[in-house]
């Protein structure tokens, strides 16, 4: 078995892989964590190694599963829920719950384990690295067609035509392949921006939406997915990141995405008029992913 700091920055291949992590965490944080403190919804984690004091990211408490036991149960209902998603079966209002907690404890435990064991420069490319895998796995696990392009966007310079490379983090398809590639996207298909916060990077979705859909020279499908939007201020507080003026200027006069999800959304999020735009990631993958990819 790999030292943990190591298989924390590993890509894992299938869901099972992520679970182990997981499992590994959680069993490891009573063993180095010195300090808990309670900040509003959330808790944060220290730790006191070598005469070093680490904080970790602050864990939403709702949501968060610290008991190994709990997660194994939770897990099992969990793959079970995809199954039934797959199937199209009827989903029950507190599998809702379930796939956000699952889906939380997972990434949000990749995470805490990376703030005190490795790097931070490193930790923060492999965390979102982990986020894409994560939802990759779930989206292949229901059943939908996925893959990661590169579009090539021509423009003029004075050595002659050029391309800017623009890439997604993943299309999503209705079909048994992805048929957009590097020269065209399909108009079926779904580009899914995925990022573990919007915090500065939410502009840069409203934009590519625009410059996809004059490379595409039809409408695009875009939508945002994040994992949260709090982060730590100073060592026993927490903040929100998102911006909800700068969002609503953006969809009014840059372009309207086709959804935005977060696994810990924001509580203005749930509010008029965001909640008309922004929902929790469970509602997108049992009943809107499949609105859109009939569309």
């Amino acid at each position: 078995m790999k030292p943990l700091p190591e298989d924390l920055q590993t890509p894992k291949q299938n869901l099972e892989e992520f679970a182990e992590i997981t499992k590994r965490v959680l069993g490891y944080l009573p063993n180095i964590v010195s300090e808990k403190v309670d900040a509003k919804n959330y808790t944060i984690l220290s730790s006191d190694v070598a005469g070093t004091k680490k904080y970790a990211r602050p864990f939403n408490n709702l949501l968060f599963i610290t008991a190994i036991e709990a997660f194994e149960e939770k897990y099992t209902l969990f793959l079970a829920t995809l199954e039934k998603i797959k199937n199209r079966e009827k989903i029950k209002n507190r599998d809702y719950f379930l796939i956000d907690t699952v889906i939380y404890t997972i990434q949000q435990s990749l995470g805490i384990g990376m703030d005190f064991l490795c790097n931070p420069n490193s930790a923060r490319k492999h965390v979102g690295n982990r986020f894409e895998e994560l939802v990759r796995h779930i989206i292949s696990a229901i059943g939908v067609a996925n893959d990661r392009v590169i579009f090539k966007i021509p423009y003029p310079s004075k050595e002659g035509e050029k391309y800017y490379s623009c890439e997604t983090d993943i299309i999503l398809s209705p079909y048994e392949e992805v048929q957009s590639d590097a020269k065209t996207i399909h108009v079926n298909e779904i580009v899914v921006s995925l990022k573990t916060t919007s915090k500065d990077r939410m502009g840069k979705i409203f934009l590519d939406k625009l410059l996809m859909q004059k490379f595409a020279e039809h409408q695009v499908k875009v939508v945002g997915i994040f994992l949260n939007d709090v982060q730590r201020k100073g060592t026993a507080k927490t903040n929100y990141t998102f911006v909800s003026g700068l969002f609503m200027v953006y969809t009014k006069f840059l372009a309207r995405l086709e959804g935005v999800y977060f696994v810990d959304p924001p509580p203005i999020t749930k509010e008029s008029p965001y909640n008309q735009h922004i929902a929790p990631f469970s509602k997108f993958i049992i009943s809107d992913i499949w609105g859109l990819l009939s569309t």
